[in-house]
């Protein structure tokens, strides 16, 4: 919709790279201030915030590669071009390498993990929001064709060029979707945050929300790369949100027998 927030000369801003710096930075302040609430530094937070926005863009571009290696095998020098680094990728991916880096580093530092996570669970979701306002501005991460009242058109020229995303066409405005449902998530998550009575409960209710909603959502998603698994019948970030789901909802089921160990 609007690609380049800013436009000097030869230099532009992409609206993307933007959002998405604001939504990690927004995003590890709450993640902070929530820290030094359950008795963690803020120096501790913000290094394994920093540690798992580097090892979450890595995950996201690795998993984009793995999604749509058909291309990319027929095309290795573009694994590495600039297009390629400049793409979001896939959050699922970024969600799962995050996740791998920051347990190393928490369990490395002494950090209580399940009591960390919680604190990491609001600030991720609402990072998720500007990012995906930043997909909606670039054309990326599009749906699919509707003649339902609420399909979005692109007329970016420039979007197009850089995402493939349709133009003149009513598209499902998935980024908004997306967006929305992370946005409720985000007042919810903070919401229990401050009435849980165990530790990983606010992070194992994030994972199932989120498997749940883009799991869903992968129906209405049109552009390419997404994977191919059981013969098509769902794809990569499908069958991770099945996992993300599996997860949060063993971390209740295994939640302590007395709700009274929120300070362990």
């Amino acid at each position: 919709m609007f690609p380049r927030l800013l436009q000097i000369g030869s230099f532009s801003l992409p609206t993307y790279g933007f959002l998405v710096a604001m939504g990690v930075l927004i995003g590890m302040y709450i993640c902070a201030r929530l820290a030094r609430t359950q008795g963690i530094l803020e120096d501790d937070a913000w290094n394994l915030g920093i540690l798992m926005v580097l090892s979450g863009i890595v995950g996201a571009k690795i998993l984009l590669i793995v999604n749509d290696w058909a291309h990319y095998s027929q095309n290795p020098r573009e694994i590495f071009s600039l297009a390629t680094l400049q793409s979001g990728g896939v959050f699922s991916g970024g969600l799962l390498g995050a996740l791998l880096a920051g347990v190393w580093y928490m369990r490395a530092h002494q950090m209580p993990l399940l009591k960390t996570l919680d604190c990491f669970a609001p600030g991720l979701a609402f990072g998720h929001v500007l990012g995906r306002m930043g997909c909606f501005s670039a054309g990326c991460c599009y749906g699919k064709h509707t003649d339902l009242p609420w399909g979005v058109t692109f007329n970016s020229v420039i979007a197009n060029a850089q995402t493939g995303v349709p133009l003149g066409v009513h598209l499902h405005p998935t980024q908004l979707i997306e967006g929305a449902a992370e946005l409720i998530n985000f007042f919810l998550l903070l919401w229990l945050f401050r009435r849980k009575t165990f530790n990983g409960q606010v992070f194992g209710t994030f994972m199932a929300l989120y498997g749940i909603e883009r799991f869903f959502i992968e129906f209405l998603r049109g552009d390419p790369g997404r994977g191919e698994l059981l013969g098509g019948a769902l794809t990569t970030t499908q069958a991770i949100s099945i996992g993300l789901v599996i997860v949060g909802g063993l971390m209740w089921i295994r939640r302590p027998a007395r709700a009274s160990t929120v300070s362990a």
